[in-house]
């Protein structure tokens, strides 16, 4: 039996801060490969990722899973109780470093799944495992470079668990089917410079933008759908660089970040903002302008067959019917969207991206044994 635990600690020695390697990848191949995986290695711009599949290319039914090996900074190291690539394990029986929690820990639980899986019991049908190393970076050559690369070699999955942290205090209180969309602005004012004296002169950036700002955030997009609270918004930064209290400045920005549900799409959000934008510069003369950069769409996997599986399973194994879910960031499951149904569901998300990130041994062993019971179910 592979203990995922064990892998757990083994991968956290593995110093993959993003977007390097630092042997993670490497270490899970040989362990796919001695299981009868075929593993490929996608690399695209100097950005790791690894795909493996047990059984033939192309079969009918497949199972995927999702995760990601790449980790944030650990900050300084001086900081932690145990090193931060130590993959300690405490004599309560938690293991310590970071990524113990988001996800080298779910990608351990899901892999050592896998392998006993299809050791005991081969399926009549495909496991397919994506990994990359480009979750916590910016995310364009990672989970988008292996859906591109199966995509030309007819490798698919039919339904998919991406195996991040999904649960906010309790194991298997959670599971999450779907995401919030987020986009964010950068906004810029341009009026005309001159002496705070002479109002009649001068045309104030800030002003105009700081209406802006406060029709968004005083205006709700929504109050929320079946599935999902309402979108939020939320402004994170103003700026004129303006040193002199005398001077009205001639620019003036802000940043300000769009967290929307499935009543929403980008597209459409951008339409309504530069045409809210274009009214206030016709009624100030201060010329408005902004651009978006969407990291997700929202979406929502609907309750039916895979959903209820898998929360069947979780609460046999936990004793707790979990939520299902849409609240929390993003994470890669919005690439996946577009290739077949997926939800979330991996460990306790407490400690993750803090200094001392640790997780329970125990609560990785069980990840495992849901993650087992899922494919035993699925494939039966």
């Amino acid at each position: 039996m592979t203990d995922a635990a064990e892998l757990t600690a083994e991968l956290i020695r593995c110093p993959s801060v993003t977007p390097e390697e630092g042997g993670a990848l490497a270490l899970l191949t040989a362990r796919l490969e001695a299981a009868g995986f075929e593993c490929s290695r996608i690399d695209r711009n100097g950005t790791p990722n690894l795909f493996a599949r047990w059984g033939e290319r192309g079969a009918p039914l497949s199972f995927g899973f999702n995760g990601h090996t790449d980790v944030v900074p650990p900050g300084n190291p001086d900081s932690w109780t145990h090193p931060p690539f130590s993959g300690h394990l405490d004599t309560d029986g938690t293991i310590w470093g970071r990524g113990a929690t988001d996800m080298k820990s779910g990608v351990a639980a899901f892999v050592g799944a896998a392998i006993d899986f299809v050791t005991d019991t081969p399926p009549d049908g495909a496991i397919l495992i994506a990994i990359t190393g480009d979750e916590e970076g910016p995310a364009r050559d990672g989970t988008t470079a292996i859906l591109d690369w199966m995509d030309t070699r007819n490798e698919r999955m039919s339904v998919c668990i991406v195996g991040e942290p999904s649960n906010p205090e309790v194991f298997g209180e959670m599971i999450k089917i779907g995401r919030r969309g987020s986009v964010t602005y950068r906004v810029n004012a341009r009026g005309v410079q001159g002496h705070v004296a002479y109002p009649e002169r001068v045309r104030n950036p800030l002003h105009a933008l700081v209406r802006f700002l406060d029709e968004l955030a005083s205006t709700p997009l929504d109050a929320g759908s079946a599935h999902f609270d309402p979108s939020g918004l939320q402004v994170t930064s103003v700026d004129c660089g303006n040193m002199a209290s005398n001077v009205v400045p001639e620019t003036a920005s802000a940043v300000f970040n769009i967290r929307f549900n499935d009543l929403h799409k980008s597209e459409a959000l951008d339409q309504a903002l530069k045409a809210r934008a274009a009214r206030i510069s016709d009624q100030t003369g201060v010329e408005i302008t902004l651009s978006g950069d969407v990291s997700g769409e929202s979406f929502l996997t609907e309750p039916g067959p895979f959903v209820d599986l898998v929360a069947r399973v979780v609460e046999a194994e936990t004793g707790i019917r979990p939520v299902l879910s849409t609240t929390g960031g993003t994470s890669d499951a919005r690439f996946i969207k577009d290739h077949c149904p997926v939800l979330e569901f991996g460990l306790v998300g407490r400690f993750m991206h803090q200094v001392d990130e640790r997780v329970p041994a125990s609560e990785i062993r069980a990840l495992q044994r849901v993650y087992g019971r899922i494919l035993s179910e699925y494939f039966a």
